[in-house]
């Protein structure tokens, strides 16, 4: 399949038929999201792939035992993680630069994003500094607090989970992307720490031709896309 291929044969499917999804199916698409686009390539999240019979059993009850879960051959729980920044930063600083770009590259790292991301404590004097350097010139108003900053960290799950999402589809299996789940149920099963966020659960299987609620319908193209 080529890409628009790919895109138009993903559907959220609700319903599977339980036939095995092999290993090496998944650990390819989740290869692939982690080569996602993501946050100054900060890469805050996290994949959890559920595959024991007893924690898909009680993720699938965390997801209100909807059908998209419960007949699902796995689940892969996509979790907004912040604070890994912190990991990640210092190892991208130890990754070789083109000289051309070494000085930005390592004040962007060791400086502006400690400085954004980090001094959670300040963040109203945050706030200020960006504001009134915006009275004068374009800047970047966010993040700023540590709302801002789970915000970012959620874009970039995302981004994560939809190439995990069509390279599922490139495979020839399903999936269906699910926000309706119970969040404090799934951090406790995963041990996942406060400051994190259960972005979506993930069902991947093989579609029964019952599981897809009829042809995919969108609005009218004219009113999202605007040109201007």
């Amino acid at each position: 399949m080529d890409f628009f291929e790919v895109v138009n044969r993903r559907r959220s499917v609700r319903r599977y038929t339980g036939a095995a999804v092999p290993a090496e199916v998944m650990n390819k698409a989740l290869d692939a999201a982690l080569l996602a686009p993501n946050s100054s390539n900060l890469q805050t999240w996290k994949f959890y792939w559920v595959s024991s019979t007893d924690k898909k059993k009680q993720l699938a009850e965390a997801c209100l035992n909807q059908g998209a879960a419960r007949t699902a051959d796995q689940l892969l729980v996509v979790v907004a993680s912040p604070d890994l920044w912190k990991k990640t930063s210092q190892a991208i600083l130890q990754q070789p630069v083109a000289p051309t770009a070494a000085t930005q590259f390592r004040q962007y790292y060791s400086k502006l994003v400690p400085f954004t991301y980090g001094w959670r404590m300040v963040a109203p004097i945050k706030w200020l500094i960006f504001n009134l350097i915006g009275l004068w010139k374009p800047i970047m108003r966010r993040p700023w607090s540590s709302r801002d900053i789970q915000e970012v960290s959620i874009k970039s799950a995302c981004l994560g989970a939809e190439n995990f999402m069509l390279a599922i589809a490139a495979q020839g299996f399903d999936t269906c992307p699910m926000e309706g789940f119970d969040e404090s149920r799934v951090k406790r099963l995963l041990g996942l720490k406060c400051f994190e966020r259960v972005v979506m659960v993930i069902s991947v299987g093989e579609r029964d031709p019952q599981g897809i609620w009829g042809e995919r319908y969108r609005c009218p193209r004219d009113w999202f896309i605007h040109q201007v």
